[in-house]
This record gives structure tokens, C-alpha cells and sequence, in this order.
């Protein structure tokens, strides 16, 4: 999953940041409207946690502007103003949920892997496909009954596979679904390559057959 973290109380941004790093959650993080919007122009997340009171302007403007470009982020509003009409309004513009601060960690976590099973997977906490069975709560992979193991890219990059499962994706959008900005400091995208070798090997151990197509000059698409 990746997160995009919208919060300008810097102690509580690099709090949660830390939380969902160390889930395992790929983080970004800004804590203006501007940015924000800057982000979204130029990245796709998973989903959004959005303070709605942010020094430079509402965080309703950024939901309107997530509708007016037909962006599919899935967006949890937080706020200290435990307001109906706030609510009513975030929910209206497109927000998935929202969450009345100070709240723990903990439920903040469980909402936004929520948001993301629910729009990705339809909710369940259990992914098939074929003969792939995945553990989304454990973080468990088994192909075939066999339980496989696969590193935090790996199993982050078959989960996007899964998610665009009979779509091409370019190298590109693999680079900046599983590395965020960092990848504008990348040279060359080989060890893509690499990691996606890795998976199929795995899964060709296990399965005896082959998921991934690679599409020449293009990218790879899972079968």
C-alpha cells in the first residue's frame, strides 16, 4: 500500500509516518494544501489521510480536486472538529471515512487497510487468485497450499500485480506505486527486473506455471 499523509502538527505526522513505516506501509508525507495538491498531480496512492485544517486552505479543496480529475485514491479525513455537517460534507466530496482526533494508532491503522481492502479487494482479508492465496491481515502468501516467502517489495509488487490483473504496467508505475518520489533519483530501473524475476521463480516453484508476462518495450502484465 501507499500512503499519502496530509497533517501540518508535525509531531503527529512523523508519529504516523513512523507507524506505517514500520507496518510496512510505503509513506509520504506534506503538511500544506499546496503540497498536497503538488503530490497528487504528479503521484498515485492507494489512499489519503487528509487533516481537513491546513494552514493554507481546507482539505475539502482537495477532495474537489480528486473528483475534478477523475482520481481513485480512497481518502480517510482526520480532524479535531467532531462536526456533523464536516462529516456530511467530507463523505459528500468523496471521502471514505473520517476520524475524530486524538485518536489512537492503532484504529487509525485499521480504518485506512480498510479503505484499501475495500477498493482493492472488494474487503475480504483473503486474496485468491488462481492458485495464489493471500493472507492480507497476516501478510501471509501460499501458491498451490505451499507457503511461500517473499520479501516486503515482493509481496507489495504481487499485491499491485493482483490489483491490475490483466492490465500491462509499465516499469515506471511499478518504480513509483513501490518507491514514491525516491524513484526520481533512480538512474535505471533494473532492479525491477530483478524483484519481478524473483516472484516468478517463486511462484513457478510452487505453481509449475508462469503468472508474469513480460510485454516487450512496455512493461509486464500477470496472466
Amino acid at each position: 500500500m501507499k500512503l499519502l499523509i496530509i497533517e501540518d502538527e508535525q509531531g503527529l505526522r512523523e508519529s504516523i509516518e513512523k507507524y506505517f513505516t514500520e507496518a510496512g506501509v510505503l509513506c509520504e508525507s506534506c503538511g500544506t494544501l499546496a503540497a498536497a495538491i503538488g503530490k497528487i498531480s504528479l503521484y498515485q496512492y492507494d489512499c489519503v489521510l487528509l487533516d481537513i485544517g491546513l494552514p493554507d486552505g481546507e482539505g475539502f479543496a482537495l477532495l474537489e480536486y480528486l473528483q475534478a480529475n477523475e482520481k481513485s485514491e480512497g481518502v480517510l479525513i482526520i480532524s479535531a472538529k467532531n462536526s456533523l455537517d464536516n462529516k456530511i460534507k467530507g463523505l459528500n466530496l468523496g471521502a471514505d471515512d473520517y476520524l475524530t482526533k486524538p485518536f489512537h494508532l492503532s484504529e487509525l491503522k485499521a480504518r485506512i487497510d480498510a479503505i484499501y481492502r475495500r477498493r482493492a479487494f472488494n474487503s475480504s482479508n483473503v486474496l485468491n487468485y488462481d492458485l495464489i492465496n493471500i493472507d492480507l491481515l497476516a501478510r501471509e502468501v501460499k501458491v498451490n497450499d505451499i507457503t511461500i516467502i517473499l520479501t516486503r517489495k515482493e509481496y507489495d509488487m504481487l499485491l499491485y500485480f493482483i490489483a491490475n490483473k490483466g492490465k500491462v504496467i509499465s516499469k515506471n508505475a511499478i518504480a513509483e506505486h513501490l518507491w514514491g518520489e525516491e524513484i526520481d533519483l533512480v538512474d535505471s530501473f533494473d532492479f525491477i527486473y530483478t524483484h519481478i524475476k524473483n516472484i516468478r521463480k517463486k511462484l513457478m516453484e510452487a505453481a509449475h506455471k508462469d503468472y508474469i508476462k513480460a510485454i516487450y518495450g512496455v512493461g509486464y502484465k500477470l496472466l
